[in-house]
C-alpha cells in the first residue's frame, strides 16, 4: 500500500510539501509528471499532470528517495508544490485515484520508518516532541533524544544484563564443576552496577518530562491582590476575568507560556482568606492543591496592607517568589520580607515585571539546570525503568546456589522491560497511542 499526505501546514503558503512512501511511489511520480527520466537524490523540476484528464496541475519540484536508504525504508516521493488550498486539494484528489493509495494515518510515515528499523521507539517518539516542541528547551531537547544518546545508554544496560544473563544460564546448563563460583559473582556485580545506575537515571526530579510538558508555575496569594492581572500580563491576553471586586477568580485559570525557553504552564488561582461561602471554600481549596503540586509559586500580597493570611504565609519557601503588588500605590515595601527577597512589582503599570520574569527563570534555572544527561522524557520510560529495577530486585533476593533458574528469568524480565524502552519486544499494543499524537504528513 502507497500512504500519501500533505507533510507540511495547511495553505494558503508559498510552499506545500506533499509526501508519497511505498512500493509504486516512484511509478506514481513517473504516471503524474509524465517523465521516466527522473533522477534519484537530486531536484527535479517538473510539471504536474492529472492523468484522468491529462490538466496540469501545478510545476514545482520533486524529490526522490528509492528504498531502502529513505526516511521510512521505502520508496518515498516529494512533491514541492505552490502551497494554495485548490492546488493542495487537487494534488491530493490525483493521488487518491491511484492504486492501492490511500491518505496516511498521524505519524504513519514515522511509524514505517520504526517498523523498517530507520528509527528506534525513543527517537520515534522524540520525532513527534520535536514537531510539538514550542520553547527552545523543548527543541533542544528532543534533537538530543533523537540523536539517540539515550537509546544507546539504554541499549548499552540492557547489553550488560543479557551478558550477566549468559553467565547466570551457564551455570544452569554446565553445572557447578565446569563453571567457577566466581562467575555468578562477577554478574552480581555487574547487575548492581546497573540497578545502581537506572537508580540514578530515575532520581531526575522528572525534568525530562516537566521539559516536554511544562513547569507547572501557580499564582497564589491575597484577594484582590492582582493576581488575574499578573497571568493576563504575562500571557499578552485577557486570558482570565479581572474585577475591583474581591473573590472574582474562584476556578484554577492557566495558559502556556514560553519564559526565556522554558515551557511554563502558569496557573491563576483563588484568593486565599476565610471563605464567606462554599463555593469559594472550594476554590481556595483547589488553591492550596495546586500550589502544593507546583514546580514554582508566585506567591502574590497587596503592598498596601499589612494583614497576611496565615495559610498564604505557609506557602512561602524555597519553591516560590513573593512578590507585592501595587507599587504604584505605595512604593514602601515591608521589611518583613526583606530577607526571601521579595519583588516589589505594579502590575497596573507594568512595573519591575522583567525582573519577576528574571526571577522565574533562574528559579527554573536553578531547580532544573542540571539536563544534559536527560534520558527519561515519558511516562512510558519511567514505568519500563522501574518494572527494571523490580526485576532486580527480586534477583538480588534469591540465593542463586538454590533458585538459580527463577533468578535467571528476573534477569530476563528485566531485559526485556530495557528493549522494550527502545522498541526492541512486546512494543505493538503501545504504537497506536505513540504515534496517534503525530501530525497527519509525518
Amino acid at each position: 500500500m502507497n500512504i500519501y499526505a500533505l507533510s507540511s501546514g495547511r495553505g494558503p503558503s508559498g510552499i506545500a510539501i506533499i509526501r508519497l512512501s511505498g512500493d509504486k511511489a516512484i511509478e506514481i511520480a513517473k504516471i503524474i509528471t509524465k517523465k521516466t527520466n527522473l533522477k534519484s537524490r537530486q531536484i527535479n523540476f517538473c510539471k504536474f499532470f492529472n492523468p484522468k484528464n491529462n490538466k496540469m496541475i501545478d510545476e514545482g519540484i520533486l524529490l526522490l528517495f528509492p528504498a531502502p536508504n529513505s526516511f521510512t525504508g521505502q520508496n518515498i516521493a516529494e512533491f514541492h508544490i505552490h502551497g494554495s488550498n485548490a492546488v493542495i486539494k487537487e494534488f491530493l484528489n490525483v493521488l487518491a485515484l491511484q492504486k492501492n493509495s490511500r491518505l496516511a494515518d498521524p505519524g504513519e510515515f514515522t511509524k514505517l520508518a520504526f517498523q523498517n528499523n530507520k528509527v528506534d521507539l525513543v527517537e520515534a517518539e522524540s520525532i513527534g516532541d520535536l514537531i510539538n516542541a514550542e520553547t527552545e528547551m523543548q527543541r533542544q531537547q528532543a534533537l538530543k533524544m533523537i540523536q539517540g544518546n539515550a537509546s544507546q545508554h539504554y541499549n548499552n544496560l540492557r547489553e550488560k544484563l543479557i551478558k550477566s544473563l549468559a553467565h547466570v544460564e551457564a551455570k544452569i546448563d554446565f553445572g557447578e564443576e565446569d563453571i567457577s563460583q566466581n562467575v555468578i559473582q562477577n554478574a552480581k556485580k555487574e547487575i548492581l552496577e546497573v540497578y545502581q545506575e537506572i537508580k540514578e537515571i530515575l532520581e531526575d526530579q522528572k525534568v525530562g518530562e516537566k521539559i516536554r510538558e511544562g513547569f507547572k508555575v501557580s499564582i497564589v496569594g491575597q484577594v484582590n491582590a492582582g493576581k488575574s492581572s499578573l497571568l493576563n500580563l504575562l500571557s499578552k491576553r485577557e486570558a482570565a476575568i479581572v474585577s475591583e471586586e474581591e473573590g472574582t477568580t474562584r476556578d484554577v485559570i492557566e495558559t502556556y507560556l514560553d519564559i526565556g525557553g522554558y515551557p511554563v504552564i502558569l496557573s491563576d488561582t483563588a484568593g486565599i482568606r476565610e471563605a464567606k461561602n462554599e463555593v469559594e471554600r472550594k476554590g481556595i481549596s483547589l488553591a492550596i492543591s495546586k500550589s502544593i503540586n507546583s514546580d514554582l509559586n508566585i506567591v502574590m500580597i497587596d503592598n498596601t496592607t499589612d494583614k497576611v493570611e496565615k495559610k498564604i504565609l505557609d506557602i512561602i519557601n524555597s519553591n516560590s517568589i513573593v512578590v507585592l503588588n501595587k507599587s504604584d500605590i505605595t512604593n514602601n515595601k515591608s521589611t518583613k520580607y526583606n530577607e526571601i527577597g521579595a519583588i516589589l512589582i505594579s502590575v497596573k503599570q507594568n512595573k519591575n515585571i522583567d525582573n519577576l520574569i528574571k526571577a522565574i527563570k533562574e528559579k527554573l534555572n536553578k531547580k532544573f539546570i542540571n539536563n544534559g544527561n536527560i534520558l527519561v522524557t515519558r511516562q512510558r520510560h519511567r514505568d519500563k525503568l522501574k518494572a527494571c529495577l523490580n526485576e532486580i530486585e527480586k534477583f538480588q533476593r534469591k540465593n542463586t546456589s538454590k533458585e538459580i533458574e527463577l533468578a535467571a528469568e528476573d534477569l530476563r524480565m528485566a531485559t526485556r522491560h530495557l528493549a522494550s524502552i527502545i522498541g526492541r519486544v512486546d512494543v505493538e499494543e503501545i504504537l497506536g497511542s505513540i504515534f496517534k499524537d503525530f501530525c497527519i504528513g509525518k
